[in-house]
């Protein structure tokens, strides 16, 4: 046996490879790509193999092979015969080890000798083994024949398992087939390959290959239809070196058996991209990374998300536009690669449309009105296309094409189009848009429709003519032309004379048969069917009949002469009456120029406080009707200039705006249009022409255009009647330098401030002027600026006004200039002060007033001069205060010299102009309510019934039970029977507020404290933050005790508050004291001082008048303003008390005030000073002597040597404002000498005086006004 298989192993070794597979062709047709892209390759029939024999073989019997392959499987091709078996044996490896297989011929299965083969069946089975083979003879070998045929069309399908027909081998007659052994035979039908995850890396693609049924894998084979080789990683099991678009056949060969597979590369990393999306299409784009196979097809679609995919068409681009689709919509886009009709690849992208063109608006309206459409609609039904953004309204005049287009937003449903013109037709078109997700717009569906606007009164007639006729000097032709806008359906001129009227289609009238020499007023009226337009009037005289003159000449012609004597005689005697009586008679209102205008006459200067009795009463209701009847803008003087685009951003107010015909025009200037225009009119006077000019506060893009008027007008005096803040409202720009700043240019305009000076109720500027385009030396500019015009309403007291009037007046001469006078928009305050100057001009002049009929000449000058009817009312008052008191005050200059004259008696039984002075003063009994200090429960507290103080100003404050607060109720507050604060009664103390010189309740007035008010006293000490007391009596006097004793020599507790006596120095005439005050619960202690005055005796005067000068000089320098002054400005610095807080504490306070006055001013005003104090305390100042003492002991300070003045020592005395003070001067009242830094610090008037409501412009009221008790007597 051992021998016989030596012989075998020879034998084999000495047999030819190539005969035996070298030519043989691979079988075994692969599977289909399977649907998940996994390609299968499903088992062929393959030959059987021989086991091996078990004794290893010999080096001799090695099999050898080709060098260029390292593993082939040489397959001995079978030959058929009937009912026989064929083995064939070949070599299987390149190894050491031979391996023989053995093909077995299996009778066929059917007559046709086909067998079909699939994945789970195999006509041959392969075995191998490496058992020793049974002996063979030599005649069992068998050799395939030369041209046995190569089964080359076994190719890979990708759709199904393909019937392959088995090849069967013909075995020649002659061959004889020696039994073998049997040997067990390997199936491999049971192994699969499979190859997927095809990965681009490097600029090649890798692809995974998998197997199913084995593990003995040996080598993997891989070409391309192009020659190109791919590489397999053994140990990854990776093909690498794939390319894209390549078909490529892979054959695994195991131990036995091989598979094949046909695979084609997709595209790998490829990706499915949309382009120029839009509301009814998109474009599907494959991202290649290179080009595109030619043998490629695709497939495009997009379908709706709950819909399936029907993509069937295929095309050969990669990049394809879908259309036909609806806008803002959801699809599902899928695109499909095919090779050889089959699909590849797919990819499936979502996409949503753009949004597509909006519905028609619904129920469209509109309603028109002369000068505007009303456009409204409602949201178009179909709104599927994406959301509506907006709305176009759009209005073209019908066959014009001009047009007005407004777009709004979604949420609004209507839209009014103004500005249009009467009687026109316009075609109105509304439509929905939507801004696309590309930012374009798409407008829907239109709705138009045309649309008349309502008729309107027309413009009147242009180029009014009368000439008289050629043909008789009794004719007359009157010609004119239509308006520009006839705005209506028709148009008639009407033609009215004196007792004639006629009408026409055109606008030529003949009138005939007038009167000779007579003058006729024509008046053309032109009407366009619905309304009447204003008439524009011309004015003929006819001349004297020629032919009558030449028929009579020869016959009378000394008759005719004398005739025409008398003719000429009769119009000059007419002539001079009518010019007497133009110059004796200012006509202030055209009485027929409005229909609305009242007929007013003027009122006589003594009759006009009964006037103003009559009118004020019921209310104001007389001067309300006044008011009204005065037309606000008189609409026949047009306003273009102001309305023009370049100049809107010049005027503060859109409605108060200058007419065109009396505006001030500034110089124009190159390429710059506007250039000459600013809101400022000019005013005439009581009888001077252009006196004023009104202008509006100048903006801060109109401060050049102020100062350029300045200086092209020749102006030296402003006045400024307005703070540049009110009411945290921007009123006016801060046009001037600052004494800080020195000097600023606007525009070409220098302005330079040499000096400032500061009182309560104004500030005067000096300032200088220069030009730098001109070389002229400048000029000098007087600014001030009124700073008590409250917030709301109008100033408390006339008397302010009729004092700046004073002021301006001193300030002015015959070079002066107008006098340029503004507020914030130049017509209420405005307005006012200029009314006040030109009635008093004309009541000193005329001794008649016509402030009815100035105003509406104010009217006719600019619009809404004297803007309401409070204003118009402080006109009357101001009038009435002039002639009722007259001018009352006195330079310091001056003073010695108008005493003597005042004091002068002449004859000497009648009284002195000084006491009927006084005796002009009102009384002011019981002109406000005294009702706390009258309750009963209150009555102990008063040490006098007749010293009662006022409820509107009496102070206030809160028992101290809770800790130190301030009082809950202010001291500006009313305190009528309706306060809260009165609705208790422990809250009363006789004292009342006083203003002081510089700011309101400055000082407080009260009576010398009773036992039981002692607390009370220091209570309100304590909360009103008073730094000085003035006490001016003493104790007792020889009958009665006149005030008690409120201080100990030590410290002495007042309910909650605790006095300490700390330091006394006397004085020759006073004492003074300083207390330390302090709350229980507060370690902190107040410094007060006190001034007890020794020298005033009883209700006698003053010993001496200086010694008080003196007292009052020392406790000022206490009162030097600080912070907490400013910061705490309703709290009074300084109370003053005598036995019953009225006669001695009323002249001290007057005393007070009018050395302020004089040392500020230089001025004093005995008279408002002491009609003041009436005011705010009953018992003030009763006497004559008390008044001449006022008046004595001021002149005392500023004695007279040599015929003038000597300054007193005291004049020289300033309150200065330390600079941390500055800060707060804005949000206080108290103005000190030195001017300001920045607006801000002029006297703030309490709120308590002014009950009006807010104006937006002026902030004035619209009320009726308080009673002003100037009228009080």
């Amino acid at each position: 046996m051992f021998l016989w298989l030596k012989l075998l192993a020879f034998g084999l070794a000495l047999v030819d490879v190539d005969v035996f597979g070298e030519d043989q062709p691979k079988i075994g047709p692969p599977s289909s790509d399977s649907p998940n892209g996994k390609t299968t390759l499903f088992s062929a029939p393959g030959p059987s193999f021989i086991p091996p024999l078990s004794t290893p073989p010999s080096p001799a019997s090695t099999l050898e092979t080709h060098p260029s392959s390292s593993m082939k499987e040489a397959v001995v091709p079978p030959y058929q015969t009937s009912n026989s078996t064929e083995k064939s044996v070949s070599k299987t490896s390149a190894t050491s080890t031979a391996s023989i297989t053995v093909t077995e011929t299996f009778p066929p299965s059917n007559s046709s000798l086909t067998t079909h083969v699939d994945s789970n069946s195999s006509i041959m089975q392969t075995f191998s083994s490496t058992a020793a083979f049974p002996m063979l003879l030599p005649s069992t070998i068998t050799h395939a024949p030369a041209d046995y045929p190569i089964n080359s069309s076994m190719h890979a399908s990708t759709s199904a398992p393909t019937d392959i027909p088995a090849k069967i081998s013909q075995v020649p007659a002659d061959t004889t087939s020696s039994p073998i052994a049997d040997i067990p035979r390997r199936n491999c039908s049971i192994i699969n390959i499979s190859i997927d995850h095809f990965k681009y890396a490097d600029g090649n693609v890798s692809a995974k290959l998998h197997v199913m049924g084995a593990k003995d894998l040996q080598n993997v084979y891989c070409k391309s239809s192009q020659h190109l080789d791919c590489v397999w990683e053994s140990g990854s099991n990776n093909l690498d070196n794939l390319q894209e678009c390549e078909m490529y056949k892979v054959e695994a060969q195991f131990n036995g058996c091989k598979k094949q597979v046909n695979i084609t590369v997709p595209p790998v990393g490829s990706s499915l991209t949309e382009y120029n999306k839009s509301d009814t299409s998109v474009t599907l784009s494959w991202e290649l990374r290179n080009p595109p196979c030619s043998s490629f097809k695709y497939s495009y679609c997009c379908y709706p998300r709950k819909m399936t995919n029907n993509c069937s068409s295929r095309v050969q681009e990669n990049r394809q536009t879908v259309e036909n689709l609806s806008p803002n919509k959801k699809y599902n886009c899928t695109s499909k690669i095919f090779f050889k009709n089959e699909e590849v690849h797919n990819k499936t992208i979502k996409i949503k449309t753009d949004f597509g063109e909006p519905g028609k608006p619904e129920n469209v309206s509109r309603t028109e009105s002369a000068t505007d459409i009303l456009v409204s609609w409602k949201k178009p039904k179909k709104n599927d296309n994406g959301p509506i953004d907006g709305y176009n309204v759009t209005v073209c005049v019908k066959n014009n094409g001009n047009c007005i287009v407004k777009s709004v937003s979604s949420g609004n449903n209507s839209l009014v189009v103004p500005y249009l013109e009467p009687y026109t037709m316009y075609t109105v078109n509304v439509s929905a848009y939507t801004v696309t997700q590309s930012k374009k717009n798409l407008t829907g569906e239109i709705d138009s429709k045309d649309v008349r606007t309502k008729a309107a009164h027309p413009k009147p007639v242009k180029d009014l003519k009368g000439i008289l006729s050629e043909k008789a000097n009794n004719d007359v032709k009157i010609t004119c032309r239509e308006p520009d806008r006839l705005n209506g359906p028709s148009k008639r001129f009407i033609l009215e004379w004196d007792g004639g009227k006629m009408n026409e289609t055109t606008c030529i009238f003949n009138v005939t048969n007038l009167h000779y020499l007579t003058t006729y007023n024509f008046k053309v009226i032109f009407f366009n069917g619905e309304y009447y337009s204003d008439p524009e009037g011309t004015t003929v005289s006819t001349r004297y009949n020629a032919k009558a003159l030449i028929g009579f000449l020869i016959f009378l012609i000394i008759v005719t002469s004398l005739a025409l004597l008398l003719v000429l005689y009769k119009i000059y005697t007419i002539n001079r009456e009518k010019s007497r009586t133009e110059d004796e008679v200012v006509h202030l209102v055209q009485r027929d120029d409005e229909k609305q205008l009242m007929s007013i006459e003027p009122i006589p200067a003594e009759l006009l406080y009964e006037a103003y009795k009559r009118k004020i009463a019921d209310e104001g209701r007389l001067f309300l009707d006044e008011f009204q009847s005065i037309p606000r803008v008189f609409s026949k003087f047009s306003i273009k200039d102001a309305r023009k685009s370049y100049n809107q951003n010049k005027n503060r107010y859109v409605d108060i705006l200058p007419y065109d015909y009396n505006r001030v025009v500034l110089s124009g200037m190159a390429n710059d249009p506007g250039s000459d225009y600013i809101n400022a009119s000019h005013i005439d006077g009581f009888k001077e022409p252009r006196k004023y000019i009104a202008a509006q506060g100048p903006k801060d893009e109109t401060t050049d255009d102020f100062w350029r008027m300045i200086w092209e007008q020749k102006a030296t005096i402003v006045v400024m009647v307005t703070r540049c803040e009110e009411g945290n409202r921007i009123k006016c720009a801060k046009y001037w330098p600052t004494m800080e700043e020195g000097s600023a240019s606007y525009g070409d305009i220098v302005v330079k401030i040499n000096e400032c000076k500061m009182c309560p109720d104004y500030i005067i500027q000096k300032l200088h002027i220069t030009n730098r385009r001109e070389k002229t030396t400048g000029r000098d500019v007087t600014h001030i600026q009124f700073t008590s015009w409250p917030d709301h309403g109008v100033p408390e007291d006339p008397h302010l006004l009729l004092k700046l009037r004073r002021r301006v007046n001193a300030l002015s001469n015959f070079f002066s200039g107008p006098v340029v006078v503004h507020c914030s928009a130049g017509v209420g305050r405005t307005g006012t002060y200029i009314g006040i100057d030109a009635m008093l001009e004309g009541l000193e002049s005329e001794g008649r007033v016509d402030v009815y009929g100035y105003i509406v000449k104010l009217r006719r000058q600019r619009c809404l001069m004297v803007q309401v009817e409070t204003q118009y009312i402080l006109i009357h008052q101001a009038l009435v205060e002039y002639i009722q008191y007259g001018e009352t005050e006195l330079n310091t200059s001056e003073l010695h010299n108008c005493l003597n004259h005042l004091k002068k008696k002449d004859p000497p039984s009648d009284p002195s102009l000084l006491e009927a002075e006084f005796q002009r003063l009102p009384s002011y009994q019981t002109w406000q309510t005294q009702r706390a200090g009258k309750r009963e429960e209150n009555r102990s507290k008063n040490r006098s019934s007749a010293v009662i103080p006022y409820d509107y100003n009496r102070v206030l404050f809160k028992h101290e039970e809770e800790g130190s607060r301030e009082s809950e109720c202010d001291a500006d507050e009313s305190s009528d029977e309706d306060s809260d604060c009165d609705e208790e009664p422990n809250k009363y103390i006789n004292a009342s507020f006083i203003h002081g010189y510089w700011f309101p309740n400055a000082m407080i007035a009260t009576q010398g404290p009773l036992p039981d008010t002692i607390d009370d006293f220091w209570t309100m000490i304590y909360q009103r933050k008073v730094k000085v007391i003035v006490m001016l009596t003493e104790l007792k006097d020889d009958t009665q005790e006149l005030c008690t004793q409120y201080w100990g020599d030590g410290k002495m507790s007042y309910d909650s508050i605790t006095v300490e006596l700390k330091d006394v120095n006397s004085c020759s005439s006073y004492t003074v004291r300083t207390f330390d005050v302090t709350y229980g619960k507060r370690k902190e202690a107040r410094k007060v001082f006190q001034y007890q005055y020794h020298k005033w005796k009883g209700y006698a005067l003053p010993e001496n008048p200086s010694d008080l000068v003196t007292m009052i000089r020392d406790l000022k320098q206490k009162l030097q303003p600080t912070a907490e002054t400013y910061m705490h400005s309703k709290n009074a610095q300084v109370v003053i008390h005598c036995r019953d807080g009225s006669k001695q504490t009323g002249l001290f306070c007057a005393l007070l005030n009018l050395l302020e006055s004089a040392e500020t001013e230089g001025v004093i005003d005995v008279f408002q000073v002491v009609k003041s104090l009436r005011r705010a305390r009953t018992g003030i100042v009763s006497s004559f002597e008390e008044y001449q003492f006022l008046y004595d002991a001021i002149a005392s300070v500023y004695p007279a040597q040599n015929g003038q003045v000597q300054k007193a020592q005291s004049q020289e005395h300033k309150v200065d404002i330390p600079n941390d003070v500055k800060k707060e001067e804005e949000a206080n009242s108290l103005d000190a000498a030195p001017c300001p830094s920045a607006e801000g610090t002029s006297v703030e008037m309490s709120e308590q005086h002014f009950k009006a409501q807010e104006d937006p412009r002026e902030a004035e009221s619209s009320s009726n006004g308080p009673s002003n008790p100037v009228l009080m007597v």
